[in-house]
């Protein structure tokens, strides 16, 4: 029995609206349109560059925190 649960909510919920501006940026900045609500018809590359991009400025925030 797995004790994983994925149920996507954030950890923080008052973070949702800024969780939400957040991946609009990373989408715009990678050229993909978003639009608000159900993004399902994206492909997985949209998808994968848009979360790529994500993670790739969070570690930059980081690393910039720690200077």
């Amino acid at each position: 029995m797995s004790s994983y649960n994925n149920s996507n909510q954030p950890v923080v919920p008052s973070a949702r609206e800024a969780l939400n501006k957040f991946k609009m940026e990373a989408a715009s900045e990678v050229g993909v349109n978003l639009k608000q609500g159900y993004n399902g018809d994206l492909t997985s590359r949209e998808a994968g560059s848009v979360g790529g991009q994500m993670v790739k400025k969070m570690i930059e925030a980081y690393e910039n925190s720690m200077q």
